[in-house]
């Protein structure tokens, strides 16, 4: 198995910059890697919520996470200031892959990289639901090919 090279920065389409918390250290003085996973999942649904594409209190069809995945190429630790890239790898009838690339504060090479993958249901009855129509359009601009 070999390891993936990080994508560059240019490959990403909107940016969030997050601040590491001092929790976010584990024993061994870098950012533990669960911490990672939430900063995917605040990067895409801060992104859905902005655009008008996601309702968390009232929207009939809500995403799911089903798969999760990061490499970690090197180390982060509070206090650091650091930039998530997103993209959208490939969109489905009821499903989205987003990629996440997250990089030191300025730094051109990725400190990790991945993917996290919402199916859409129907917030009543969890069953698959196609994409919204506000959701297809708030993606179109993270898609590769996108400015």
């Amino acid at each position: 198995m070999t390891k993936p090279e990080p994508a560059p920065r240019s490959t990403y389409r909107d940016w969030r910059n997050i601040t590491t918390r001092w929790a976010d250290n584990d024993a061994y003085g870098h950012v533990n890697n669960v911490v990672y996973y939430s900063w995917f999942d605040t990067a895409v649904n801060a992104y859905l919520i902005e655009q008008g594409a996601l309702d968390i209190r009232d929207g009939a069809v809500i995403g799911l996470v089903v798969e999760t995945h990061c490499n970690y190429f090197s180390p982060l630790a509070f206090p650091q200031t650091v930039e998530l890239g997103l993209r959208v790898a490939h969109r489905g009838r009821s499903s989205v892959r987003y990629e996440l690339g997250v990089f030191a504060a300025g730094q051109e090479s990725a400190a990790a990289q991945g993917h996290f993958v919402h199916v859409y249901v129907d917030a009543a009855s969890r069953q698959p639901a196609p994409l919204p129509l506000a959701l297809v359009r708030a993606l179109e601009p993270l898609q590769s090919g996108s400015a």
